[in-house]
């Protein structure tokens, strides 16, 4: 099953998880035995995003929320991946979906306590910062599947 990475570029900040998701849902998909990986890979997409958006001494607080939401969702997602792996074998059909349901719900969770945070932070931005922001959410900030950070 080929997966198609476009209908992923909308996705405003949490991309890499959605990306996983439809991963997951592939068969054949083997995930790294390393729980980090996802983590590792928000982390990255956290600090590219606080230096395209150059945070503020004054905006930092804010940041840490959005940051730190980001992160609980990396973590959560990782640990049901990892469980969805490790009982990939003995799942039938119904099994199968049901981990796939609680991924996509983990996921629209994770969606649905960033946005009044970083709906926030948003508010103290400034012009420019808010310009760069739009860019990367509307573009979604990937590439074929990869995160790729567009310079202003």
């Amino acid at each position: 099953m080929k997966i198609n990475t476009q209908q992923y570029a909308r996705a405003p900040l949490l991309t890499i998880s959605a990306l996983v998701i439809a991963m997951a849902f592939t068969s054949g998909v083997v995930f790294a035995s390393n729980m980090n990986t996802h983590e590792d890979h928000v982390e990255m997409r956290v600090k590219e995003m606080h230096s395209k958006l150059n945070i503020t001494a004054a905006q930092e607080v804010q940041w840490n929320k959005v940051k730190q939401i980001m992160l609980d969702d990396a973590k959560n997602m990782d640990a049901l991946i990892h469980a969805r792996s490790e009982h990939e074998k003995e799942m039938n059909a119904v099994d199968n979906l049901k981990s796939y349901s609680d991924i996509s719900e983990e996921h629209a969770d994770g969606v649905k306590k960033l946005v009044p945070v970083f709906a926030t932070l948003y508010a103290s931005l400034s012009d420019a910062q808010k310009k760069t922001a739009d860019a990367l959410f509307r573009r979604g900030g990937h590439k074929h599947g990869h995160m790729k950070m567009e310079s202003k």
